[in-house]
């Protein structure tokens, strides 16, 4: 039961912070798209895997540190 708690808690966080910058900055998040679009896809797969292994760690770590 504690576990659907956490993964419920870690969906509402995910969509809080996909959902501010559409909120706060529309216009510039719009700009920003268009440069991302612009990227050679080796760079953003790049880009992806280290983001995912920088939330793992920090999973890892919070999880371990905090219980």
């Amino acid at each position: 039961m504690m576990l659907k708690g956490y993964l419920l808690t870690v969906a509402g966080l995910i969509c809080f912070f996909e959902g501010l910058p559409y909120l706060a900055t529309p216009d510039q998040l719009k700009r920003w798209l268009l440069k991302v679009c612009t990227l050679p896809s080796s760079y953003l797969r790049l880009l992806g895997g280290a983001l995912m292994i920088l939330g793992l760690l920090l999973v890892y770590w919070g999880r371990r540190l905090g219980g």
